[in-house]
C-alpha cells in the first residue's frame, strides 16, 4: 500500500470526479491507445479496473482518509506499462488537488 498526503482535505466525491474527468483522456493521449479504464466507487473506495485486459483483479483501489490517500495497487501488474502509466497520471491528478504544496509519499510497501 502507498499512502500519499495531499496537504488539503478532500472529499471522495471530489477525487472521484477529478479522476473520471481526466484519467481516460490523459491515458489515451500519453499511450496513443483507445483503452478506457472503468472507474467506480465501491463503498468508500474508488476502484480503477480494465476487465477486458486485466480480468483477475482491480488495478488500483484508492481510499480517502482526510488529507491522505491510501492506494492499493494490484501486485500482478506492477511492471505493466499500462498500469505504470495510470499510476503516473494518478500522481499528477493528486498533485492537481493538493494546492501549491504538492504531495508527500508517507509510506510505500
Amino acid at each position: 500500500m502507498k499512502i500519499i498526503t495531499l496537504h488539503t482535505r478532500i472529499q471522495p466525491a471530489e477525487l472521484m470526479s477529478h479522476i473520471v474527468r481526466h484519467l481516460n483522456p490523459l491515458f489515451r493521449e500519453q499511450r496513443k491507445s483507445d483503452i478506457d479504464f472503468k472507474i467506480e466507487k465501491i463503498g468508500d473506495v474508488i476502484e480503477i479496473s480494465q476487465p477486458e485486459l486485466y480480468p483477475e483483479e482491480v488495478l488500483f483501489k484508492i481510499k480517502v482518509n482526510g488529507s491522505e490517500l491510501n492506494i492499493t495497487r494490484c501486485e500482478h501488474y506492477v511492471d505493466d506499462v499500462n498500469s505504470l502509466t495510470v499510476e503516473s497520471i494518478l500522481n499528477d491528478l493528486f498533485k492537481d488537488l493538493s494546492d501549491k504544496q504538492g504531495t508527500d509519499l508517507v509510506q510505500e510497501g
